[in-house]
């Protein structure tokens, strides 16, 4: 077999070959310059590089960003304030009485065919706007809480004095800045009949009560088991509350400013979450192109206090010699994947990656980190402020 003339064979593949051996020599090169420097980078590399010719030197430049270098000093024993609160009767009461509602039934109502305000109503409705149909519009067997708030309060209104099964017409005028820009300020009619009449029974508050909905043995066992919870998730938010103020002074003693591309990173991350709080629903009406630009503005600051104190809480860690092992992280996947129910499988697939896990081990070692910042903090107890009333009703 012949051989093809070294001409001809650059020629065909010259530039190739030569992008190639351009590529693998900065990706070498690159690489042993980053760790040789110790460098973190941020940012992905903006490379101006020549073609590699025979007898003549290679050279290249490379511009990215890096960590920064932080310091800090003084950590141990920040000053933080905790505001001496404790769980009140009256708290207790509201957790009971709403545990009573989330047993509540409904039953008919005896001897009335007259809807009131408070009852629970099944209806049929059909709504038109000059006579013609909308979408939404048209409902049956719809169960409504009048005066519940959950449809339209003149709805809700016009509903009371409709009588059982007695075909009524309806008119009112939706307000100007109603959500569904279709009916918003205009006059709708509505065709309605009330099929039935409900009112909510709440069990009686007694030792029963407390047995078969609160697994205690009375009433008094269940009250001091709503206040040990109550008291719990006080605590819980007030050791929150403690490391927030801890951040809080150590980015305030310990000014650092984070790379551009690390802040651009963390607001595009808050801004999804924004946009995709509720899966599904289209973004309001109200949300203007103005007012989105401002809610960017307002995640580029949140994203720039949260990078700095990732930076500084990062530092810490590696001066406390805080680690989080392998086994760790798996823990807290098994946990994850555990509370995600049905959605465990999503959940292990989503940590399989390595970039998720050293995020979540990032994550683990923050938490760890403040956590030790807290046990050495200097907590002061201070009393809750005591608001003044004036005559318009307005605190001071």
């Amino acid at each position: 077999m012949g051989k093809t003339p070294r001409s001809v064979l650059q020629g065909l593949y010259g530039d190739e070959i030569k992008g190639q051996v351009r590529s693998q020599l900065v990706e070498d090169s690159l690489g042993e310059a980053i760790k040789g420097r110790g460098l973190q980078i941020v940012s992905r590399p903006e490379i101006e590089a020549n073609d590699p010719e025979e007898g003549r030197g290679f050279s290249f430049s490379a511009v990215f960003e890096v960590k920064p270098d932080v310091n800090v000093n003084d950590y141990s024993g920040v000053e933080v304030e905790r505001v001496r609160l404790s769980v009140s009767d009256a708290q207790v009461d509201e957790a009971l009485r709403r545990l009573q509602e989330s047993h509540a039934r409904l039953e008919p109502v005896e001897n009335r065919d007259v809807v009131k305000q408070g009852d629970f109503v099944t209806l049929d409705f059909e709504g038109s706007i000059a006579g013609k149909s909308f979408p939404g519009g048209k409902g049956e067997n719809y169960l409504l809480e009048v005066g519940g708030g959950r449809a339209l309060p003149q709805f809700e209104s016009a509903v009371i004095g409709l009588k059982v099964g007695a075909r009524e017409t309806i008119q009112l005028t939706y307000p100007e800045d109603y959500p569904n820009r279709e009916i918003a300020g205009k006059a709708v009619e509505f065709s309605l009949i009330v099929h039935e009449i409900k009112q909510k029974v709440l069990p009686t508050m007694d030792d029963e009560f407390a047995k078969d909905h609160g697994e205690c043995a009375s009433l008094d066992d269940l009250k001091a088991s709503i206040r040990t919870r109550l008291g719990n998730e006080l605590e819980r938010l007030q050791k929150e509350e403690l490391k927030e103020q801890i951040v809080n002074r150590l980015i305030a003693t310990h000014p650092v400013t984070p790379p551009p591309t690390m802040v651009e990173r963390q607001t595009r991350y808050l801004m999804e979450r924004y946009q995709n709080r509720v899966p599904g629903q289209a973004r309001p009406e109200s949300e203007s192109p103005t007012s989105m630009e401002e809610i960017r503005k307002s995640m580029e600051a949140r994203a720039m206090r949260q990078v700095q104190a990732t930076l500084l809480v990062e530092r810490i860690s590696q001066l406390e010699r805080i680690e989080v092992a392998d086994k760790e992280v798996q823990e807290r996947v098994d946990q994850l994947a555990r509370a995600a129910g049905d959605k465990a499988k999503s959940v292990r697939e989503m940590y399989s990656s390595s970039d998720a896990r050293d995020e979540l081990r990032a994550q683990i070692t923050f938490d760890r980190t403040v956590n030790v910042l807290l046990e050495r903090a200097k907590i002061k107890e201070v009393d809750p402020p005591v608001y003044k009333v004036d005559e318009s009703g307005e605190k001071s």
